[in-house]
């Protein structure tokens, strides 16, 4: 039997879709392709209805960090329970608890009775079913395609995102505006949007069942929850490279993702754009992002990862800074995009070495504390939001893009383990 028949791919594979002829893996990239579309659509929908019902950048923080903070209350639990139960129904299930919480949600906004807390109560719930399931789909990636395809799948994986910012948010956006008829009050459409991700978080789910890998733990005696939560924060705070890793990684959810927070409000209050020109600046962001997954998925082999990691980090600072002294759509779109690659790059390469660095029994814990680490995003966002609500939003976006390069740098310069990165393989 050969490799494609037995439903890997071959060892020595390098073309840029080597991963995606892993049988398990296209289906969980469809998967996952599916839940990106679903939440990217997502963001362009409840941006521009709350900033509509409220005009304020502070209440578009409040709803990200109703999002955000349960990854940092639950992303241990999803990670103990990555490595202690099989990882498939995990992954299968935890989007139908999204699909019909969406559903719920379309409802409520089609017959005219949404307030700005039911966006809350969703954010928080969804935030709490993803922390709970991305430890178990993500540590479940290298035990389906091995070490030597883990950068081209982390490439993949996060392309799946990226390519869902492409279409997504356009397609979204161009939703609301059509479904509106001019109307900027009109819900009708944002409902609509709603329920189609209802029905791409069930996709997501139909998709799970045609995997075979079960994504089993490891074998050997279990220590207690607890005890199993200890070990891996020991382990990444004694470990140089894995805990650089996480929290270069750190910096930009902090400092790089507020673009994706005030957004709406740039677009709206700066580029004096509607729903349509959010959603193609969302779109641009995607374009970009996507150039860089694939580049990633192609050059994976190359060398001197950790200063790629370094770089690419500084890079996307000094972007986003740029993109806050934009004043026309059309360079503002050109600026996002270049955030999108950068970004990219340097987010699949930062996930990928992270992963190579460890034991498939620990896997499940150390991307749990990586995104529990995320879930400090509103530390970053809310000063940012404060800044943008009092002074200006692009000041807000000039001062985060600026604190983030430099940032960047200075930790850098204090990490010679990750600058020694070279392949990232054991």
């Amino acid at each position: 039997m050969n490799d494609l028949s037995s439903g890997l791919a071959p060892i020595e594979d390098k073309s840029m879709f080597a991963s995606l002829k892993v049988r398990d893996y296209r289906y969980l990239w469809i998967g996952m392709l599916a839940s990106a579309f679903a939440l990217n659509m997502q963001l362009v929908a409840q941006g521009w209805l709350v900033y509509e019902m409220t005009s304020s950048p502070i209440n578009l923080t409040l709803v990200t960090m109703a999002f955000m903070v349960p990854q940092v209350v639950f992303s241990l639990v999803g990670g103990v329970l990555a490595d202690r139960v099989s990882k498939k129904p995990v992954i299968g299930w935890t989007p139908v608890i999204n699909g019909l919480a969406t559903a719920a949600m379309g409802t409520i906004i089609m017959f005219g009775n949404v307030t700005f807390w039911d966006f809350v109560w969703v954010g928080i719930l969804n935030g709490t079913v993803l922390s709970l399931s991305i430890p178990a789909r993500t540590a479940l990636i290298p035990e389906i395609v091995g070490e030597k395809l883990m950068f081209n799948a982390m490439a993949f994986n996060t392309a799946s995102w990226n390519l869902a910012r492409v279409l997504g948010p356009a397609l979204a956006g161009f939703m609301i505006a059509i479904f509106a008829g001019g109307d900027t009050s009109s819900t009708f459409g944002v409902g609509l949007v709603y329920y189609l991700l209802s029905f791409l978080y069930l996709l997501s789910a139909v998709t799970v069942m045609f995997i075979e890998h079960e994504g089993k733990p490891a074998p050997g005696e279990k220590q207690s929850p607890l005890d199993d939560t200890l070990e891996g924060l020991t382990y990444v705070i004694n470990s140089p490279v894995v805990g650089g890793l996480i929290l270069l990684s750190i910096l930009p959810f902090l400092f790089g993702l507020t673009i994706n927070t005030l957004l709406p409000a740039f677009s709206t209050d700066v580029l004096n754009g509607g729903p349509d020109d959010l959603g193609l600046l969302m779109t641009g962001l995607g374009v970009g992002a996507v150039f860089g997954s694939l580049a990633m998925a192609k050059m994976g082999n190359f060398s001197h990862k950790g200063y790629w990691v370094i770089g690419t980090g500084a890079l996307w600072g000094l972007l986003v800074a740029a993109f806050g002294m934009t004043e026309q759509f059309l360079s503002a779109t050109f600026v996002i995009a270049l955030i999108g690659l950068a970004s990219a790059v340097n987010m699949s390469m930062n996930r990928s070495l992270t992963q190579l660095q460890v034991e498939q029994h620990m896997r499940g814990r150390i991307m749990s504390i990586d995104m529990m680490s995320h879930g400090l995003m509103p530390i970053g966002v809310l000063p940012i939001g404060y800044i943008a609500e009092t002074v200006s939003i692009e000041a807000g976006l000039i001062t985060s893009g600026l604190i983030l390069c430099f940032s960047t740098l200075l930790f850098g310069v204090f990490m010679p383990k990750v600058r020694a990165i070279n392949q990232g393989y054991h």
